[in-house]
């Protein structure tokens, strides 16, 4: 023995990684793993000789990759300093990068770096054409807005993370005096209070109720004595119940913190990986070591629900597990404005062409390649800077009409860029807890095979059970008899449901008490007992109190505790009556394994069936009694499993199957309800309705999510619901694969582990196939595997993906979905809601924002840009028609405050009043899903439009111009007078034919606008001879001009309407 301690100590100091041995009890080895799928094993005596490492020895080649780390207690600076600063950065810019990420972001885009060539351009005496300000004004506004969003945003995210990174830790200190008096102050240690970007690798952090985990940190000690405490991790996973962790036993059987300070141990941590649910690390003691279990880890940004705790940092900043689940924000850009700039770029190849031909047709004299330029420049309206200046205000406008919306209060817009993305949704993508749920759990039945109790009748419950504790007779007597009476029967299974869960009752200060537990579920059930008269008084690891309905306290012995994991889909516990001996092993769980387990009976699998079509989740309870000397038998061969240095936990398990889980006594069945957010089943049926295919995805388990799935009505009734599950090998990929290939009509429920394996072995195929699928549910998720499922449906579909959640750990989603991301505030916090593009306070809400708010603005902006172009295009034909005729001269048509007043004051109010145009009202948008169908598939803004635009403008540009010549005085000056009058009433008129509601602001636009053009003229008089203006000659001729580019277009409208009506005027 003492041999191989000197062997041990000799290899420590070689090796550090290696674990520390102890001659009197080697066969304790203080051992420390995350969570259920760490490798916790434990050693015995003869295991202990070969000295294995555990979790470091896939780690034992050091390299520069290696990131895992093996920190001591009071660990030196030097190594300190190897590891991340703890340090919160979520800002996309810093004073260096902002202007050029921002001018990049910006002139990416073809139509803006077209018009900075254009403006450029007029710095050169030979180009100059008009004034210089009408070509910079514009793009300079656009930059100055966007710049001025982009700067504020990225100052708000600065302010979060300085908030973040300033917050107060407590961290022990060990001072040079720390050995005597300054330590007896009630045993406490020295601290010190640092800002969080002050933490460091190696560093005991002191934590108290409701602060925030600033790193990742493995717990050493917690203010409860069993060394227990529970945390918060809605921001980390999206769950709202709270997690039960647990300190290393060697720590937390010190005397007090002070003792961690002098303590002679290491630990060892793996590298730093993306899994949450995974930690592989070792606690080594130089003294007599103890075995630890399993969750003894806080990763940063969980909150410490109760108590206060102590532990040790062991990673910090980009190293922590939800700084690398959290994915950097992209600058979004929306489909309409790639849609745009594409058109841009035919438009700038028709400029090019068009002024090649006129110096072409000119025969290439004098200064040609100087002519190309100044054509292109005087055609440069045909790409109108206007178009960004007005979409941009029209998304003012579409926002402000969404946050003013009542029926949708407190709605925000944070990215004021997307409005129009809202309309042509096709894949929504929802979390499910706290979005499409309340996460409010409520046990609605209670099922005993010959009776059931409803939500109604639960008084009777209450009743019987008050009968059976109220008889003298005990429950085991009871049992005797040929046929239990119902009291004893309702007695059993309330006394099995109060003691089979993880649920501990917390005194909070205000003298309620609150239950804590890892499942919502089992709070609910717990919860119920209490009100039937059964209340959980006391609990720790080894006893459970509780009250009977006359007051009396009863206590069970906790013997063993099985835990509820994925794959066993169960949980159990052995429990010892304190009062009479008798030892029982109560099971609770999912009915799909639980039907095997319990005896015989005709009602289980029928009854499931009818809860799980009410949405309810389903638990089968059973019990089985044992005599102290099946006990022993158990125990002893429980043991033997857990010390197998080989498949121990594989071990365990048959040894709990084959002994305790045989024909247990069928108690009843329980149904809880997840309440769902309001009118959540109606939203999905609408969205379903427009034509959005609908993914959930969830951190929750796979039953949970199933019967979420199915109460939400996401699954429609009757749908076969297909689960794919532990899947481990590329041929199980592909029989799923195959058979969903000829399924198509199913809804898909996948686990987070088979869907990464099918992501991995078989991408294409998979996605190809599922986003095929009616309805998908994606179960334990990772944050970062809801942000890839949204890029890749994007990728491969190229449809627009919608984004919501309400959690932190949401927001990589959330901004993944470059379309538009929505966050809901919810109990999870803002989070979400603050990195979303758009806030909202309940799920509900979308059905407005995507068929009313969505489809309006996305049917405007399509209009407006068409019409914008169209304004362009109109003057630029007539700048062709002109230059051709007048020897193909590069000579201004319109030249100084035409240009301006033409893009601006004659137009702009009637052009961008179009905003506000609506085809039908919101009554029929929400009734009618399919309208919104209809725009998903892009025909508002397609290039069969833009042609029809293109000629309309051809053909009006030309007629204006040719019938002004045919009709052409004396002068020039009339000819401008002329054309131009005709061009604005013309505008004017196609303004009005396009409205298909009109508004009050129309009205007023198209008479304000006519009233101040017939004003302006007398201001004018280099452009306008007012003799000839006021003359009939003028009024007839302007007539004539107007009728002709005008009317043949109203007659093809009406043509139109009568042959092919749009599908919303069939509804008027």
């Amino acid at each position: 023995m003492s041999s191989r301690a000197a062997a041990a100590s000799s290899r420590r100091k070689g090796k550090r990684r290696e674990r520390y041995d102890d001659s009197e009890h080697p066969e304790e080895h203080a051992t420390l793993l995350g969570d259920d799928t760490a490798e916790n094993e434990f050693r015995d005596e003869e295991a202990e000789a070969e000295r294995i490492p555990l979790g470091p020895e896939r780690s034992s080649k050091s390299s520069s990759q290696d990131k895992s780390r093996t920190v001591p207690f009071r660990p030196p600076d030097k190594l300190r300093n190897k590891f991340s600063p703890n340090i919160v950065r979520n800002q996309k810019y810093n004073a260096f990068t902002f202007l050029p990420i921002v001018f990049y972001e910006q002139f990416k885009f073809f139509f803006n770096l077209y018009f900075l060539l254009v403006a450029l351009s007029q710095f050169i005496p030979a180009l100059k054409i008009g004034f210089i300000a009408t070509y910079i004004a514009p793009l300079a506004f656009v930059l100055c807005v966007t710049m001025g969003k982009e700067a504020y945003d990225d100052y708000k995210r600065n302010l979060r993370d300085r908030e973040a990174n300033s917050a107060r830790y407590l961290i022990l200190e060990a001072t040079p005096s720390s050995s005597s008096s300054q330590r007896d102050e009630a045993d406490r240690p020295h601290t010190r209070s640092v800002p969080s970007s002050a933490l460091r690798v190696g560093d005991l952090v002191l934590l108290e109720k409701n602060q925030r985990v600033p790193a990742d940190l493995v717990l050493l000690r917690t203010s409860d004595h069993s060394g227990t405490c529970f945390i918060r991790t809605d921001q980390l996973d999206g769950e709202t119940d709270w997690k039960l962790r647990v300190a290393v036993p060697v720590c937390q059987k010190l005397v007090n913190d002070a003792e961690l300070l002098n303590l002679d141990a290491e630990i060892y941590a793996d590298a730093p990986t993306k899994d949450i649910h995974t930690f592989i690390g070792t606690f080594t003691i130089n003294s007599p070591p103890m075995t630890s279990e399993n969750d003894n880890v806080l990763w940063a940004n969980t909150v410490l629900a109760a108590g206060s705790a102590i532990g040790f940092v062991v990673y910090t900043g980009l190293e922590t597990r939800a700084v690398m689940n959290t994915s950097h924000p992209e600058t979004k850009v929306g489909l309409l404005d790639l849609e745009i700039n594409r058109l841009a770029k035919i438009l700038c190849a028709v400029t090019f062409a068009l002024s090649f031909v006129l110096v072409a047709l000119n025969g290439f004299r004098g200064l040609w390649y100087i002519y190309i330029f100044r054509f292109l420049i005087l055609f440069s309206s045909i790409i109108p800077i206007s178009l960004r200046v007005n979409l941009d205000m029209g998304k003012t406008v579409y926002a402000q009409q969404i946050m003013t919306d009542r029926e949708i209060p407190n709605t925000i817009v944070r990215t004021s860029t997307l409005p129009e993305e809202l309309g042509r949704i096709e894949y929504l993508l929802s979390d499910k807890t706290g979005t499409l749920t309340q996460n409010e759990m409520e046990m609605k039945k209670l099922h005993m095979g010959t009776v059931s109790y409803g939500f109604d009748s639960m008084d009777e419950v209450a009743h019987q059970l008050a009968m059976a504790f109220g008889s003298t007779t005990t429950g085991a007597q009871l049992a005797t008899r040929g046929r239990r009476d119902m009291s004893s029967r309702v007695h059993d299974v309330v006394i099995s449901l109060a003691l089979c869960h993880n649920v501990t009752p917390v005194t909070n200060d205000d003298g309620t008490v609150t239950y804590q537990a890892s499942s919502p579920d089992e709070v609910a059930i717990v919860k119920w007992t209490e009100s039937v008269g059964l209340t959980l008084t006391f609990r720790d690891r080894t006893r459970i109190e509780l009250q009977t309905p006359s007051g009396v306290r009863i206590t069970f012995d906790v013997l063993d505790i099985f835990p509820f994991t994925s794959e066993s889909k169960r949980m159990g516990i052995i429990v010892r009556d304190a009062q009479s001996g008798e030892i029982t092993f109560l099971q609770k769980g999912a009915d799909v394994v639980m039907a095997r387990i319990v005896q015989r009976n005709d009602w289980l699998e029928e009854e499931c069936a009818n809860m799980a079509r009410e949405g309810l989740r389903t638990l089968v309870v059973g019990r089985r009694r044992l005599t102290e000397q099946a006990y022993s038998i158990f125990k002893e061969r429980h043991h033997q499993a857990s010390i197998r240095l080989e498949g121990r936990n594989e071990a365990m398990t048959a040894v709990v199957a084959d002994i305790l889980e045989r024909d247990l006594e069928l108690l009843g069945l329980t149904g809880v309800e997840d309440k769902l957010q309001d009118d959540v089943k109606s939203t999905l049926e609408l969205l379903r309705n427009a034509g959005i295919k609908i993914w959930m995805l969830t951190g929750d388990k796979i039953e949970t999510a199933t019967c979420i799935a199915i109460s939400t009505k996401l699954v429609a009734r009757n749908q076969y619901i297909h689960q794919v599950a532990k899947l481990k090998t590329s041929d199980e990929v592909r029989d799923q694969l195959e058979f969903l290939q000829n399924k198509l009509d199913c809804c898909l429920v996948i686990d987070g582990e088979s869907l990464q394996l099918c992501l991995n072995l078989f991408k294409n195929e998979f996605v190809e196939i599922a986003t095929k699928l009616s309805a998908v549910v994606a179960c334990r998720c990772s944050p970062t595997q809801k942000a890839d499922v949204a890029r890749l449906i994007r990728k491969h579909t190229r449809k627009r993906v919608c984004c919501i959640g309400d959690g932190g750990n949401d927001v990589s989603m959330i901004q993944a979905a470059d379309d538009s991301g929505v966050g809901i505030v919810g109990k999870e916090g803002k989070q979400a809601s603050l990195a979303a593009d758009f806030s909202v306070t309940q799920f509900s809400h979308l059905t407005k924002l995507l068929l009313w708010h969505g489809r309006n603005s996305y049917r405007r902006s399509a209009k407006l840009a068409q019409f914008v172009i169209h304004r362009g295009l109109i003057i630029s034909v007539m700048q062709a028609v002109f230059s051709a005729i007048f020897y193909f001269a590069p000579i201004a048509l319109y030249q100084g405050w035409l240009m301006v007043g033409y893009a601006t004051v004659y137009t702009m109010a009637p052009v961008f009043s179009l905003v506000l145009d609506r085809d039908v009202n919101e009554d029929l948008a929400l009734l009618y899903p399919e309208l919104y169908k209809e725009l998903t598939k892009g025909r508002v803004l397609s290039f069969k439009t833009f042609f029809m635009w293109l000629m309309i403008s051809v053909y009006q540009g030309a007629a204006i111009m040719i019938m002004s010549l045919v009709l052409f005085e004396n002068e020039f000056l009339n000819i401008v007078s002329i054309s131009f009058t005709a061009l604005i009433l013309n505008e004017l008129i196609m303004v009005a034919l396009e409205i298909t509601t009109w508004h009050i602001y129309m009205i007023i636009s198209e008479v304000a606008t006519l009233f101040f053009y017939v004003i302006s003229i007398a201001f004018l008089p280099e452009y306008f001879d007012l003799t000839f203006v006021v003359s009939v000659r003028f009024a007839w001729k302007v007539a004539v001009i107007v009728a002709v580019s005008a009317f043949p277009l109203y007659i093809i409208k009406v043509i139109r309407s009568r042959v092919a009506p749009a599908a919303s005027s069939k509804l008027l």
